[in-house]
C-alpha cells in the first residue's frame, strides 16, 4: 500500500511538472513578438518568469552615443519592459516610421535575441532580430509580388591577392533569358562586413527588384565583393571555417584591396553579359567601402562614370603607405579631367565622419570638381545606407 501511495505521489508530481513545462512551452510558442499594430505601433513580448529585469534595445528607440574602435558612434537605445502576471514581459513602442528595424532583449544584463522572432541579421559579430513597419520607404525592403532577380555566390580567381575569393552577385529579373548586355554597379561594404553585408543588412536584392519593377532604376548587375583581403570568404563561408568576425581586419585599408580591384572587374566582364566600358560602370560603398570606392575610382581614374560615397571614410591613415594613396591630388584631378557623369556624396548630420566629408567637399570645391551632395538625419547606420542605395541607383546609367 505504501509503495502504491509513493508511486501515486510521484506520478502526481511528474504530471504537475509536465503540465507546467507544457504550459511554459505553450506560452513561449504562442507569444507574438514583435506584434505590429494597424497604427504602426509595435509590442514586444518575452516569456521570462524568473527574470528580475528585461529591456528591449534597438534602432527604433532614440539613439545613444557609444565608444567604438572607430570613435563615438550612434548606438541603439534601451527601454524597460514590464512584467505581466503570466510571466511575460512587454513593451509597446509608439507608432514608428516606415522602416526595417533591428532589436534585441537584455535579460538581467545578458543580451539575447527574441525567441519568438526567427528573422535575424548578423552585423560583424552581433546577431539581432529584424522587423518591417509600414509602407513607403519600407516597401523597398519587402519581397513584393513582382519579378525577382537572382542572387549568386560565386568564386573568382584573384591573381593580385593570390587566392580564389567568394563574391555575391545580383542579376536583375529576366537576365538568364535575355541576350542584352547590362551595366554594373560595384557595391562595397564597411569595416567588419563582407560579401554578405549588402545583400542581408542592405536588402540589395529587394531594393533593386522593387526599383526596377517600378521603372525607377535601369536593370543592372550589382557586384558585392569581400573587402577584407586576408579572407577568401565571409566567416563561416571561407576556408578559415567558423570563427568570430572582427570589426577591423589586417590590410583592409592599406591599398591592397584597391590595387587588386581590377581582378573583380575582369571576372565580372569575362563571366557576365556586360557593357564593359566606363559609361556603364558604377562604384559605391559605405564607410570603409566608401573609402575604397573613392580610392579605387581615383587610382583607376578612367574606369567609372558613377561614384557613390555613403558616409565614407576619406583620407588614408598615416601608416598606410601603399602606392594607391600616393599622388592623391594628381589622380583626383585626372579623374575629374577624364570626365564622369555622377560623383555622389551622402552622409548623416550626426555621423562621426561628417567633418572629414566636409573637408573633402572643400577640397573638391577648390579643385572645381563637381559633385552631388545629400545630407540626411542620423549617423553611421544601416538605415541611412539603405536609403542612400534607393536614391543612388535610380541616377545610374541614364
Amino acid at each position: 500500500m505504501k509503495k502504491h501511495l509513493l508511486f501515486y505521489l510521484v506520478f502526481l508530481l511528474a504530471l504537475g511538472y509536465s503540465s507546467f513545462a507544457q504550459e511554459a512551452l505553450f506560452r513561449a510558442q504562442n507569444i507574438i513578438s514583435p506584434e505590429i499594430h494597424d497604427d504602426s505601433s509595435v509590442t514586444f513580448r518575452l516569456f521570462a518568469p524568473n527574470a528580475k529585469s528585461v529591456q528591449v534595445t534597438g534602432d527604433f528607440l532614440p539613439s545613444v552615443k557609444m565608444d567604438t574602435p572607430m570613435g563615438q558612434m550612434d548606438g541603439p537605445g534601451k527601454a524597460e519592459m514590464t512584467k505581466e502576471s503570466n510571466g511575460v514581459w512587454e513593451f509597446k513602442a509608439p507608432a514608428l516610421n516606415p522602416e526595417l528595424y533591428s532589436y534585441s532583449f537584455v535579460i538581467d544584463g545578458f543580451t539575447t535575441t527574441d525567441p519568438s522572432n526567427p528573422f535575424l541579421n548578423r552585423d560583424v559579430a552581433s546577431v539581432t532580430n529584424i522587423f518591417l513597419v509600414g509602407k513607403g520607404q519600407a516597401d523597398f525592403y519587402r519581397t513584393n509580388d513582382i519579378p525577382h532577380g537572382t542572387v549568386a555566390r560565386r568564386w573568382y580567381d584573384s591573381p593580385g591577392l593570390g587566392m580564389d575569393r567568394r563574391i555575391t552577385i545580383y542579376t536583375p529579373p529576366g537576365y538568364e533569358k535575355s541576350t542584352e548586355k547590362l551595366p554594373v554597379l560595384y557595391l562595397l561594404h564597411g569595416a567588419g562586413g563582407d560579401e554578405e553585408a549588402w545583400i542581408a543588412l542592405g536588402r540589395t536584392a529587394q531594393i533593386m527588384d522593387n526599383l526596377i519593377a517600378e521603372g525607377k532604376a535601369k536593370p543592372m548587375i550589382v557586384v558585392m565583393p569581400n573587402g577584407n583581403v586576408i579572407q577568401d570568404g565571409a566567416p563561416g563561408e571561407g576556408s578559415k571555417g567558423l570563427y568570430k568576425p572582427s570589426f577591423m581586419i589586417a590590410k583592409t585599408m592599406d591599398g591592397t584591396y584597391e590595387g587588386a580591384f581590377t581582378d573583380i572587374i575582369s571576372f565580372v566582364e569575362s563571366n557576365y553579359r556586360v557593357q564593359a566600358d566606363k559609361a556603364h560602370r558604377a562604384i559605391a560603398g559605405l564607410s570603409m567601402g566608401g573609402y575604397h570606392a573613392l580610392h579605387i575610382s581615383r587610382y583607376y581614374p578612367n574606369t567609372f562614370d558613377y561614384v557613390g560615397l555613403f558616409s565614407a571614410a576619406i583620407m588614408a591613415r598615416e601608416d598606410a603607405t601603399g602606392k594607391v594613396y600616393s599622388n592623391f591630388d594628381e589622380t583626383l584631378k585626372a579623374q575629374m579631367d577624364n570626365g564622369y557623369k555622377l560623383y555622389w556624396i551622402a552622409i548623416g548630420k550626426t555621423d562621426f565622419l561628417y567633418d572629414a566629408n566636409k573637408e573633402f567637399r572643400t577640397k573638391l570645391d577648390g579643385m572645381g570638381m563637381k559633385y552631388t551632395y545629400v545630407e540626411s538625419e542620423g549617423g553611421h547606420i544601416w538605415r541611412n545606407w539603405r536609403v542612400y542605395l534607393t536614391q543612388f541607383a535610380p541616377l545610374l546609367f541614364n
